[in-house]
């Protein structure tokens, strides 16, 4: 597991201080403090997880976002001072893998860290799926589609893959949430919604026009 986590925040005291406590837990931070130079950073090094503010100089973090999406899956997590659910909305829409208002608890920073992380890891002896014409590599966490790779980010991958375990089979909102996401919902959660729009928009239809996943209103969802 890569532990080595990428922030892209202006506000040098707070990396200081997230920086300390990640040391404590075993993470080491890079942190970078304008939104070009976090672009750069991200697309040239090795992390194991991204850190994004919001609001940053030369580039905001949508902006950012949506540049490093073309050709970087990894996994990320969006910070905003804000804290405006139109913020999260947007975030998700262009790939941000969770979302944490600031100011934050660096324990929890730290908890959906982990939780990043470990969704990524591979299942054993289920390394590679195939399900028609999508090819999911549960290592690489990368899919095919009639041998094109396809820009997923890490939790639309994983969202899939569970789907993939399963295909034609109903899986509940919940426990989707839980093995994709790495959280339950909550009441008003429409994260787990996002990620699944993002996902049928870039895998689109099958060839007869059929939807791919298939929602049973209030239940949950089925890879068909």
């Amino acid at each position: 597991m890569n532990h080595s986590v990428l922030m892209i925040d202006d506000d040098q005291e707070l990396c200081e201080l997230l920086g300390s406590w990640l040391a404590a837990e075993g993470f080491t931070l890079t942190s970078v403090h304008d939104g070009p130079a976090g672009l750069d950073a991200a697309r040239t090094g090795s992390f194991g997880a991204i850190v994004l503010d919001m609001m940053l100089p030369g580039m905001n973090g949508l902006e950012v976002l949506r540049a490093l999406r073309q050709s970087c899956n990894t996994p990320l997590l969006m910070l905003s001072a804000r804290g405006e659910p139109v913020d999260r909305i947007l975030g998700l829409e262009l790939g941000a893998d969770d979302y944490l208002a600031k100011p934050c608890d660096p324990r929890e920073l730290v908890a959906r860290l982990r939780a990043l992380l470990r969704r990524a890891m591979p299942v054993a002896d289920e390394q590679l799926l195939q399900v028609g014409d999508l090819r999911l590599d549960a290592t690489s966490l990368m899919v095919w589609q009639n041998d094109e790779l396809l820009p997923l980010t890490q939790t639309e991958v994983l969202i899939l893959r569970e789907l993939l375990e399963r295909p034609g089979q109903l899986i509940d909102r919940q426990n989707l949430s839980r093995q994709a996401l790495g959280k339950p919902l909550g009441p008003h959660d429409r994260s787990l919604d996002m990620h699944m729009s993002n996902l049928r928009r870039k895998l689109g239809p099958h060839e007869d026009g059929r939807a791919r996943i298939q929602s049973i209103r209030g239940r949950g969802y089925l890879y068909s």
